[in-house]
């Protein structure tokens, strides 16, 4: 019988023995309880100890743990909604803190975290426009969202590290409407891109027109001067030569007014046979001088003295018959 309880006793101290001792990771932290109370907090790794069959050794991740909130709709601050995907990074700060508020699984503040996480969401994005999320002032909107979620989740032993958006969508229903806003906008900025285009094509095409009519103009009144010069030089010329024989210059601008009328063939007329344009041509007779020319002197006959009237000439028979010479008389 002895022998009985000393086993049963060896076995209990045995039992014992294996049970005290228990181990502590670097990567968890320690809650002993004692009948469902919380006793001691370990978060040094090693050998620890414990009463046996007594108290219990419950465990909390002291590393970094994620939390994915599920998609929110949130009013901004200029009346827009948004669809805001977010996700949590936290850990366990406190454990008996934790053990007391949530209970001894992780499991039980996810649900409070998501509450936490989307109120801040709410209140800090209520107050900002949708430029303002979705430029640089991001990360000041995230960095005021973290510090709210974290003094909130501090009350449940959890210190909250990071709170970030992943994904902000507009809701389908506005996509559209929103699209066509901006669609219209950048149509609005290309419309007056090209109108300040045409303006500048507008003035450069006027300054090139009015260089052009400017350096025409220049070059036509040159033009003119030089031809008025050579005309002018011209006429000088014209003037000093004919006013050497003015009876030539009439005799050939009268041949010029002849040619000019005659050279078609077919003019005609209409004057008086005394008109002062045929003047040249009554003028043309035989035995008549032109204007301008000089008859030649009438060749002295030999054995003449110089000076000395010409004999006269024989006379004629009507037929133009030279006369016959007289008979010498008997």
């Amino acid at each position: 019988m002895k022998r009985l309880i000393l086993a049963g006793v060896a076995a209990i101290a045995l039992l014992a023995a294996t049970n005290a001792p228990f181990t502590v990771h670097q990567t968890e932290q320690v809650l002993i309880t004692q009948f469902g109370q919380p006793v001691r907090v370990i978060n040094e790794p090693g050998l620890h100890f414990k009463v046996p069959f007594i108290q219990a050794v419950i465990s909390f991740d002291r590393r970094l743990l994620d939390f994915d909130a599920p998609g929110e709709e949130v009013i901004l601050g200029d009346q827009r909604r948004l669809i805001v995907d977010s996700f949590t990074r936290f850990r366990v700060i406190d454990p008996l803190l934790f053990f007391q508020t949530a209970g001894a699984q992780e499991g039980g503040i996810r649900g409070r975290l998501s509450s936490i996480v989307v109120s801040a969401m709410r209140r800090v994005l209520g107050n900002e426009p949708l430029l303002a999320v979705l430029s640089s002032d991001r990360a000041r909107i995230m960095g005021e969202i973290r510090r709210q979620v974290n003094e909130e989740a501090r009350r449940f032993g959890v210190g909250v590290e990071d709170v970030r958006i992943r994904r902000a969508d507009l809701p389908p229903e506005n996509t559209q409407a929103i699209l066509g806003r901006m669609q219209t906008e950048r149509e609005r900025v290309a419309r007056e891109a090209r109108a300040e285009g045409a303006e500048v094509a507008a003035r450069i095409r006027a300054g090139a027109e009015r260089e052009r009519t400017v350096i025409l103009a220049e070059s036509q009144a040159q033009a003119d001067a030089l031809r008025g010069q050579g005309e002018q030089e011209a006429i000088r010329l014209f003037a000093e030569a004919f006013q050497r024989d003015p009876d030539f210059y009439n005799f050939y601008r009268a041949m010029q007014a002849y040619r000019e009328a005659f050279s078609g063939g077919e003019t005609r007329l209409v004057l008086t046979p005394d008109s002062e344009f045929f003047r040249y041509f009554r003028q043309s007779q035989p035995g008549l001088p032109l204007p301008g020319v000089t008859p030649a002197p009438a060749a002295p006959l030999p054995g003449s003295q110089p000076g000395a009237a010409a004999p006269a000439a024989a006379p004629t028979d009507p037929a133009g018959a030279a006369p016959a010479p007289a008979r010498p008389t008997e």
